[in-house]
């Protein structure tokens, strides 16, 4: 890949194969999670799971993204 912004990234054994991320172990409460992209430049958001703490597969529930048009 290349020309890519990471915004979060916790696999730190990267076993995903998309690199090293230096952030904690997600999680989140009933109102879910708030992840800020602190002003990251994009078209395309990607989500990428392998599995969560309590099987292998991956749970999404509701994503939503929120931006401004780009300058």
């Amino acid at each position: 890949l290349k020309d890519v912004t990471t915004v979060y990234n916790n696999d730190h054994d990267n076993s995903s194969g998309m690199g090293v991320g230096t952030d904690k172990e997600y999680w989140e409460t009933f109102e879910g999670r708030l992840i800020d992209g602190k002003g990251a430049k994009g078209r395309y958001v990607r989500l990428y799971s392998n599995g969560s703490t309590e099987d292998d597969q991956n749970h999404y529930t509701e994503v939503e993204v929120f931006a401004t048009p780009a300058k």
